[in-house]
């Protein structure tokens, strides 16, 4: 899909045809966006600005020194914004070109940033005199929505911190969910970061107007600010997850004490019943004088009930029990 925003007359309009290139100069098209364009699309605005838009492999490059460069004519930057999702958040490559002051986009999924600026545009189009200004409108409109990302990261771990100080469900999945939520945070905490470092370029860039400075100044503050955010809720989900491990642990050494001191009460009568089983008849076995093995079966029982009495004594004074 192609959407055209061209300046006339004061307005900020919006054409969805290939057509209007042949009636628009460069100078007045603010930004041209590109969502899953067809080949045509694409040459045809590449035609009209007079460079290459870059690829999606290009757009999905890794390397810091491929994600923003500058030409003699154009600035390249790419830049990953994130969707979230039922369990984790998705992140998808956007291509930025600006040629003189025209912003071109290039991108494969609606994005909510892009959407409502598009709205704003054509509401005060004198806040957009350039593909300058609606990038950093862009730049800015992200920053906002990883921060609101952030704040319910931040309340999503405050639920997990009041489940684990009741006591609830701690187990193996809560385990799993605080290691998902730390995964979440140092996404976003990349995603800002990509955000920081194409901001720190811009400022660098003599093709900026200096206009846009003190925004731009604002935008790296507001990320700094994300960042001190997001290291303080991934060190929270540090000491969660140690808290869980400290429970789970605890529980199991309750169980392993139950089951070591079951095995010491039953030790002293196991090892007086094998050693008097091969040498003392039991009753009902001695026809000639039932009486003798009779005493002798209460005194072997007396004996381990004894054993048992002592091993509890010590286990009381070294207050084990």
């Amino acid at each position: 899909m192609l959407s055209i925003f061209y300046k006339e007359n004061g307005k900020i309009l919006l054409s969805q045809s290939e057509n209007v290139f042949r009636t628009l100069k460069l100078e007045d098209v603010v930004w041209i966006d590109l969502v899953q364009p067809t080949g045509a699309e694409k040459r045809m605005v590449e035609g009209f600005l007079g460079t290459e838009i870059q690829s999606r492999a290009q757009a999905e490059e890794i390397e810091s020194s491929s994600r923003y460069f500058e030409t003699d004519d154009a600035i390249f930057a790419n830049t990953n914004f994130l969707t979230p999702g039922p369990e984790e958040y998705g992140e998808q490559a956007v291509s930025f070109t600006i040629v003189e002051h025209t912003l071109t986009t290039l991108r494969e999924v609606p994005l909510r940033s892009f959407t409502e600026l598009q709205r704003r545009m054509q509401v005060n189009p004198r806040q957009y005199p350039s593909g300058f200004s609606v990038f950093a409108s862009i730049l800015d409109q992200r920053v906002d929505l990883d921060a609101d990302m952030i704040e319910l990261l931040s309340k999503e771990i405050s639920q997990y911190a009041k489940q684990i100080n009741d006591q609830e469900d701690i187990d193996q999945d809560l385990l799993i969910d605080i290691s998902q939520m730390q995964e979440n945070t140092m996404v976003v905490r990349e995603n800002v970061v990509d955000k920081q470092r194409l901001i720190s370029n811009l400022m660098r860039s003599t093709k900026v107007p200096r206009s846009l400075e003190n925004r731009l100044n604002v935008l790296l503050q507001d990320i700094s600010s994300l960042l001190s955010h997001t290291n303080f809720c991934f060190e929270r989900l540090e000491y969660l997850q140690d808290t869980v491990l400290g429970l789970i642990n605890l529980e199991q050494n309750k169980i392993m004490k139950v089951f070591t001191v079951v095995s010491v009460f039953l030790m002293p009568p196991t090892l007086i019943a094998g050693f008097y089983g091969m040498n003392v008849r039991l009753p009902m076995l001695n026809a000639d004088n039932p009486n003798a093995s009779f005493w002798n079966w209460i005194i072997i029982i007396g004996l381990m009930a004894l054993s048992c009495l002592l091993v509890w004594i010590l286990f009381k004074r070294k207050k084990l029990l």
